[in-house]
């Protein structure tokens, strides 16, 4: 019985490492994908739900820790306005994002889907949210059109109702 047991907990530990070996071979793809993001971008922004504004964006993606963590400014009318940065955490593919809200909502890839062109991260936990229903993002996406243009979009939620800002970018340099 004993000799069953132990080969029964070896099988566990084997199937659970194999899985954190796939993760991390899926999450290494995304985080290159992020680095090619390096460089300014400009575009449009809408958001739709409780909020509906439109404007204009630019965004400069840069390198740093040794390129382990790809940094994103978000910049409206000259002046950053948000923050994330992507990291892999093991073989997670991370994100911390610093909002204009004044909370650091710090999400995870969820697993990739059938599209290897989407990249999706869900609400882990925040920083600096006083009440869980305080206004803060809760989702984003980012879907790699082709190699000059990308779209992002922020799920935020509020006790005012759900808005979803969608920024299309196209490279500059």
């Amino acid at each position: 019985m004993k000799r069953h047991l132990l080969a029964a907990i070896v099988l566990v530990a084997i199937a659970a490492s194999t899985a954190l070996g796939a993760d991390a071979v899926s999450a290494a793809p995304d985080f290159q994908r992020l680095r090619g993001l390096v460089g300014r971008w400009h575009g449009t922004l809408e958001w739709t739900g409780a909020r509906t504004d439109k404007g204009e964006m630019d965004a400069e993606y840069s390198l740093t820790g040794h390129g382990t963590a790809v940094v994103e400014n978000l910049v409206s009318e000259g002046e950053v306005v948000m923050t994330s940065v992507y990291h892999l955490d093991g073989s997670t593919l991370r994100m911390t994002h610093y909002c204009g809200a004044g909370n650091q909502p710090r999400l995870r890839a969820e697993p990739r889907g059938d599209d290897p062109r989407r990249i999706r991260f869900a609400f882990v936990d925040a920083t600096n949210l006083a009440d869980p229903r305080a206004p803060h993002v809760d989702g984003v996406e980012l879907f790699f059109r082709d190699p000059t243009h990308v779209d992002l979009s922020f799920h935020f939620t509020a006790p005012k109702g759900d808005s979803v800002e969608r920024i299309a970018l196209t490279r500059v340099s």
